[in-house]
């Protein structure tokens, strides 16, 4: 936009050139005007292609000086008085439009423009310009800014398409090597770790053996190294992992849990933290109190509101809602969490009819 818009005030100030070097060699106010306008080109142009973009009060100088006041210095002191004389100062008005459209906010685009308009219409009026010559030279005007104004707005939405296309690719590309690191990893755990617990399973070796124990602490500090990189590089931020950890945790108890998963949204991680913890505490609360080894854990995105419903369910005894038995943890572990992220927790049971928590967020 920057060549192009330079380019633009290149034509005006040729046609410039040509006028008065060809109707006005002896008469210095034309030549000043000349270089006036030549030098805010320089100025507001060459700091924009040294900076990468325009600067506000460069443009701001090139509208007022070359495109407001040089017309009038023009009729004042080079006695100008007929519309095909003035006219080269007022294409210069076109091409300082198609500036402020671009590189002013639309407030002092706005302005700028409504400026250079008045300009046109007061000094044509000056020289008794027909309303052919001005409507033409106000259409220029006018054009100029809007389709700069268009052309940069298109640039813009192509560079941002690109942009996101770019993204998707590299992302693309990383879930590409992270699923062949995974598989390299999977095949190294199945030549190592896995093929020595299935040996010492099947009662092939002694597993007091030095050579066996060696192999197996080698193993180990792999899987080490292997789960601490995982940690590193993978935080556990998004609602999905949280949960999963959360159930990993409950089967380590000895708790069976069935988890479903679906559409769940990006949420903030102390959200995702929350929802986890709550959903830990309710599977505990089956693990203790529901006297069945069997949970089942769901969580669902909310169609068009970016939110998450957990529920947590036992095939168990249940309890009647009036009586608050001791050692749920259902105030604190689990409505208290969800209140502290603007959620909710809800419980649903009834004797002989299981417990069902649901955690919701938002409320």
């Amino acid at each position: 936009m920057i060549l192009a818009t330079l380019l633009y005030r290149a034509s005006h100030l040729a046609v410039g050139v040509l006028a008065v070097a060809q109707r006005h060699r002896g008469e210095p106010v034309m030549y000043a005007a000349l270089a006036a306008a030549l030098a805010l080109s320089v100025l507001c142009h060459g700091t924009a292609l040294r900076q990468g973009w325009f600067r506000g009060r460069h443009v701001w100088a090139d509208v007022l000086v070359t495109g407001c006041l040089l017309p009038f210095a023009l009729y004042l002191w080079a006695g100008v008085d007929e519309p095909a004389v003035l006219g080269w100062s007022m294409l210069l008005g076109g091409s300082a439009s198609s500036v402020a459209a671009i590189a002013l906010d639309r407030l002092h685009a706005l302005a700028a423009v409504v400026l250079l308009v008045l300009t046109h219409l007061a000094g044509y009026r000056l020289v008794g310009a027909s309303p052919a010559v001005l409507g033409g030279h106000v259409n220029s005007l006018l054009s100029s800014a809007a389709m700069a104004w268009v052309f940069w707005w298109y640039l813009r939405r192509q560079g941002r398409l690109l942009d996101e296309a770019n993204a998707r690719a590299l992302e693309a590309e990383a879930h590409r090597a992270r699923y062949a690191e995974r598989l390299e990893h999977h095949r190294a755990l199945h030549d190592t770790v896995l093929a020595t617990l299935t040996t010492i399973a099947g009662g092939g070796v002694d597993a007091n053996a030095p050579r066996v124990r060696e192999r197996c602490a080698r193993e180990a500090a792999y899987l080490r190294r292997l789960v601490q990189r995982y940690a590193d590089e993978h935080p556990r931020h998004a609602i999905g992992e949280a949960l999963e950890a959360a159930v990993t945790a409950a089967e380590g108890l000895q708790l069976r849990v069935t988890a479903q998963y679906h559409g769940l949204p990006e949420v903030p991680p102390q959200v995702a933290a929350a929802l986890a913890d709550a959903a830990g505490e309710a599977l505990n609360n089956v693990r203790r109190h529901a006297r069945t080894g069997h949970a089942y854990l769901t969580a669902t995105g909310e169609t068009g509101g970016g939110g998450v419903v957990v529920t947590v369910v036992d095939r168990g005894p249940g309890f009647d809602p009036r009586e608050q038995l001791p050692g749920l943890g259902l105030s604190g572990s689990v409505r208290g969490r969800m209140a502290e992220v603007g959620g909710r927790a809800s419980v649903d049971t009834a004797p002989g009819e299981g417990v069902r928590v649901e955690l919701r967020w938002p409320a």
